[in-house]
């Protein structure tokens, strides 16, 4: 089952004896157990028959003693262990619960940043039973439409620029985005298209000076603009790693590298279906094409394998991070 419809079958009352939420991204885990804590029962209901358990705190039998326990004037109750990869090495003890449910029992496992063997009888009986969700990681490429989605309901828009500066400061963690984005819903009237600038001014990535920036003047050859780019991020260091600017260029031109396999490089809509991009975007890699050929994509993707075993001490240890940024785009703008 997919977040969604876990949620939508919960809010038609459709709700499972047993939730094990598992995997590597915590924000979807963290979203379906507190929908569960906060719409299951009453607020009357909630007081003697909602816990929460922490999985460092006890063990599988206290768990399961819990869980047979009947409600106290209500239909049922709720019963949440977070942190239980913490009883990985108990989980078997479950087994026998799971052959005899208790049906006015709701139990919610949150079992973070890692998976259990699922080929274990325990996991094929609960999901017989329950749900077992697994919560994966985000690709970056994935994460603007999420960002979109995510915002959608709130009564918000966002620009293809903006969303791609929250990814590319944030990076992948959803859960840090969501806030961010939290602080812009305080400030932004509903019905409002968030734009580059209102990143800048709320969250304070700058609009001018980033990476998405830095590539696209390095696509279209800007090189002033470029060097203005990097001589910022030199200036501000904290806020612009060397390692993250190597790791997105190096993506970007394994992507231009694709772009040369495609026989038809000037339809923009095949152009963001292969790399996987918003078609917003199709048309940077198309000038960037004509700029870079096959070649010297090659070429550059070997200065950027370099500059990154520079960037992590391996060849050039008396060398300066924004020295090293500056060689690397001379390299490739020349």
């Amino acid at each position: 089952m997919t977040y969604e419809e876990i949620i939508n079958d919960i809010q038609k009352g459709m709700i499972k004896p047993i939730y094990f939420l598992y995997g590597d991204e915590p924000y979807f885990i963290d979203q379906i157990s507190d929908y569960i804590e906060k719409n299951v029962l009453t607020e009357d209901e909630k007081g003697f028959n909602q816990m929460v358990l922490y999985g460092r705190d006890v063990d599988m039998s206290e768990v399961i003693s819990n869980a047979k326990r009947f409600p106290m004037m209500a239909e049922r109750q709720v019963i949440i262990v977070k942190e239980a990869q913490d009883l990985s090495r108990s989980i078997d003890q479950l087994e026998p619960y799971i052959n005899n449910l208790v049906p006015s029992t709701v139990l919610v496992f949150n079992y973070k940043y890692k998976s259990p063997d699922k080929r274990k009888l325990v996991f094929k009986k609960l999901a017989s039973v329950g749900v077992m969700f697994e919560s994966k990681p985000l690709y970056d490429n994935q994460v603007p439409a999420w960002i979109a989605t995510f915002i959608k309901p709130k009564g918000y828009q966002i620009e293809p620029k903006a969303a791609l500066m929250l990814v590319e400061f944030l990076g992948t963690d959803l859960s840090r985005i969501a806030n961010e984005l939290g602080k812009l819903f305080i400030v932004l009237p509903k019905g409002h298209a968030i734009t580059p600038k209102d990143i800048e001014d709320n969250i304070g990535i700058s609009k001018d000076f980033n990476n998405f920036e830095l590539r696209k003047a390095i696509g279209t050859k800007n090189v002033v603009k470029a060097n203005q780019i990097i001589q910022y991020f030199s200036q501000n260091p904290k806020n612009n790693p060397t390692v993250v600017t190597i790791s997105l260029l190096h993506a970007f031109f394994t992507q231009l590298l694709q772009f040369h396999s495609l026989t038809h490089k000037t339809d923009k809509a095949a152009v963001a279906s292969l790399l996987k991009v918003n078609p917003f975007f199709a048309g940077d890699y198309m000038e960037a094409g004509k700029n870079y050929p096959m070649r010297k994509v090659s070429e550059i993707i070997g200065y950027l394998r370099e500059a990154d075993m520079k960037s992590k001490g391996v060849g050039a240890r008396d060398m300066e991070q924004d020295d090293l940024l500056k060689e690397l785009v001379f390299k490739i703008l020349h």
